[in-house]
């Protein structure tokens, strides 16, 4: 009480200068205000329903931050490598581009799953490694962009391998952090439609960074990744536990796992995961496929014939945010549904896929283009949820994780296929379009009876050692 009282009595005296503290505190407060209120609408919506107390929320905080990091690098790539020559001369970099880094990848890719499995007491430590490691390329590539130096092409590789590896791990993190009652699908809804948002507010601000230098939205890259390596130790320490968990064996049935010879694994805990998920894997790696190849396809297919009265980069942009919001759509209608009927699920958004681009092959225009990337958007959202309550539904818990990152491993190896095949073909609108619809059409004919069978007769696959 007496230091308030000598406090207004200094105030009182010094009148003029209690008024000039007290605007500037106000002034304060008012410029503070936008911000910590915007913090606090965020937190109280990933921590929402119990997202707090397991840790998921701090997930969902931690995958908006990779988005946004990702975000930033993509611009300042694509500026460099893509849009900074000619056309020409621009499919000639973005195959070197490819070469360099696309073709190691599918070498590393499959490694990637089962080294992660060697680490499950470190998961946070992977996490945080992988956003380090990019926070440093950021930095070796805004001096590769400034100088033209070739150590763009192995540190964007870097990138590549880090942005995957983190997937991995995030993939089997997040079945260990959900709050009671709450199912796989949602969770995975959150976290991807919060990473979704993250590139979206980031992408205006990437480019704009950009517009005052080529370095800077890698200079914010750094900055963002250094957060996020942070951020990845707020995880709880559940995630490094490996508590009961099994590695996961991806086999379509018993005889693949088994064959004529039934002699005990060396190891036990080898588990089938069933046919129903390796199904689904298949269906949701030929949209994967669809997917990469569309990205490089309709790159260069926009650039050289853009949509009409529109400038090459209008035109990417309708298309990119045409497939932004169709992949949001689909996680959230995915959340709705929630775990209902997944092979059913799966089969019809793949039909829809296909359909859609048979009649942008064969009506080629500038609206069916943009609609073919909403429905493959949508499709591949919703399909890779279900694939996730598949392996909810059938993968036993103590292989859950392993089966995450395993098919998330294959998923990226589908994505980079798919991605080389778009770079390679010839700008013809019809006949690139067909090929997407032939990716599509394969994963579908090659799975779909088997998923049917699993949906009428609700095959549980059962866990089973080697």
């Amino acid at each position: 009480m007496n230091v308030v009282a000598a406090a207004d009595k200094v105030e009182g005296r010094g009148g003029g200068s209690g008024r000039v503290g007290g605007a500037v505190r106000s002034m304060g407060r008012a410029l503070h205000l936008p911000v910590t209120g915007t913090a606090r609408g965020i937190r109280r919506v990933t921590h929402a329903h119990g997202a707090g107390e397991s840790g998921l929320g701090k997930l969902i905080e931690l995958h908006a931050v990779n988005g946004a990091g990702d975000v930033m690098i993509t611009v300042a790539l694509a500026s460099t490598v893509f849009f900074s020559v000619p056309t020409d001369e621009a499919r000639g970099r973005v195959a070197l581009y490819l070469a360099i880094t696309m073709a190691p990848f599918t070498v590393l890719a499959p490694v990637i799953g089962p080294l992660l499995d060697r680490l499950p007491h470190g998961r946070r430590a992977a996490m945080a490694g992988a956003m380090l490691a990019r926070a440093l390329l950021a930095l070796i590539i805004s001096g590769a962009v400034a100088s033209g130096g070739l150590e763009l092409y192995p540190a964007a590789l870097g990138v590549l391998v880090a942005s995957k590896a983190y997937g991995v791990v995030r993939s089997a993190v997040v079945p260990r952090l959900l709050p009671p009652g709450f199912s796989l699908v949602k969770a995975n809804s959150r976290v991807t439609l919060a990473g979704l948002l993250a590139t979206g507010a980031a992408a205006p601000v990437a480019a704009g960074l950009h517009a005052i230098g080529d370095p800077w939205p890698l200079y914010g890259a750094f900055l963002i990744f250094v957060g996020g390596t942070i951020l990845s130790f707020s995880l709880p320490t559940s995630v490094d536990s490996a508590r009961g968990e099994g590695r996961a064996l991806l086999a379509a049935d018993e005889e693949h796992l088994h064959g004529s010879r039934r002699t005990p694994a060396k190891r036990p805990g080898l588990r089938t995961v069933g046919p129903a998920v390796t199904h689904a894997l298949g269906a949701n790696a030929g949209l994967r496929c669809l997917s990469g190849f569309l990205i490089f396809f309709l790159a260069f297919l926009l650039r050289e014939h853009p949509l009409t009265g529109e400038s090459a980069a209008v035109s990417l942009g309708v298309v990119g945010v045409a497939a932004g919001t169709g992949n949001a759509l689909g996680t959230a209608v995915g959340a709705w549904l929630r775990s209902r009927a997944p092979e059913i699920i799966i089969v019809t958004v793949v039909a829809v896929v296909l359909g859609a681009a048979v009649i942008a092959a064969v009506f080629f225009g500038a609206f069916l283009v943009a609609c073919l990337a909403a429905v493959a958007g949508f499709a591949q959202a919703l399909a890779k949820l279900a694939l996730d309550a598949l392996i909810q539904r059938d993968v036993p818990e103590a292989v859950r994780t392993s089966a995450f990152a395993r098919s998330e491993t294959l998923l990226q190896m589908a994505w980079v296929f798919g991605g080389a095949v778009g770079i390679v073909m010839p700008l013809n609108g019809t006949v690139g379009l067909l090929v997407g619809a032939a990716f599509v059409a394969v994963g579908l004919l090659t799975t779909l009876r088997g998923l049917l069978a699993s949906a009428r007769h609700g095959t549980r696959a059962r866990a089973r050692v080697a």
